[in-house]
């Protein structure tokens, strides 16, 4: 029998860990379970690998980048060990398309050992932006996290889930999406840090929320890693100090801002 249900996220702007709690918590109060929280956002919770036991339920929550799992996350989620844990992977995307991540998730955690029984796509708003997908995940997206997690309690209660579960995507997975300049030419911004301007006045929120440790906390107009463009220190920022002005960067939003304007519904799949 179950004995826990856990809600466990890579979260940089809250958008994940906002699905991924709801549905967790769904499933727990359906069971009459405990649920208890195990985020890997920031850099000291990432010290252990995650692990799980057989009788936990694990609702798995990442967010989408380019259509796919985070690349930089990869090596940290190998060492995952599901242990038989009955599990949920859900990814989070920027309203464009989720593409091959939440394939790509469930068959990570299935080559850590755990049992998917369910899987979901859900709508949070942009890290690029604050217009695509504003707001999101908003009252309607959460009604529908909750009724996916009625559904997967009921799936457990009566053991009529079947594992692995089927979601959306393709194998081999796709590249990773980059928009294309007007010329038609593919550039990337791997190498673009935001910038700070007049506006800061030096609280350091900015360093606690960066999911790398990666802003100088002695001069936070500096970075001592790389930068993911996640979105979590500007949007975090109480004053609006943090910003972007590389060109193609600019264009990479504008063009997903003005291509991707309909209202993306979340997918959600049962074992």
């Amino acid at each position: 029998m179950p004995n826990c249900v856990y809600a466990s996220y890579w979260s940089p702007t809250g958008t994940t860990r906002a699905v991924t709690e709801r549905i967790a918590l769904t499933i727990a109060k359906e069971l009459n379970l405990p649920c208890k929280v195990r985020s890997f956002t920031l850099p000291q919770e990432r010290k252990e690998a995650l692990k799980f036991a057989a009788d936990d339920i694990v609702v798995f929550g990442m967010p989408v980048y380019a259509g796919r799992v985070p690349n930089i996350m990869l090596k940290y989620l190998k060492t995952m060990e599901g242990n038989k844990a009955l599990a949920i992977p859900v990814v989070v995307y920027g309203n464009r398309n989720y593409d091959d991540a939440l394939i790509e998730l469930k068959d990570l955690m299935e080559a850590c050992h755990f049992q998917t029984i369910a899987g979901a796509a859900f709508v949070g708003e942009h890290s690029f932006s604050r217009i695509l997908g504003a707001g999101r995940p908003d009252k309607e997206d959460l009604k529908k996290a909750d009724a996916f997690g009625a559904k997967v309690a009921a799936k457990i209660a009566d053991s009529s889930y079947t594992t692995p579960v089927k979601v959306n995507g393709q194998e081999p997975y796709r590249p990773y999406y980059i928009p294309r300049m007007p010329d038609g030419s593919n550039r990337n911004i791997i190498k673009v840090f935001p910038k700070v301007n007049d506006k800061c006045v030096k609280c350091g929120l900015c360093v606690k929320v960066c999911p790398l440790g990666t802003i100088d906390p002695t001069d936070v107009s500096k970075y001592t890693g790389i930068c993911i463009k996640c979105g979590a220190c500007i949007k975090a920022c109480p004053v609006e100090a943090r910003y972007y002005d590389d060109e193609v960067y600019a264009y990479h939003k504008t063009n997903l801002e003005e291509t991707f304007t309909r209202r993306a519904e979340p997918e959600t799949f049962l074992g």
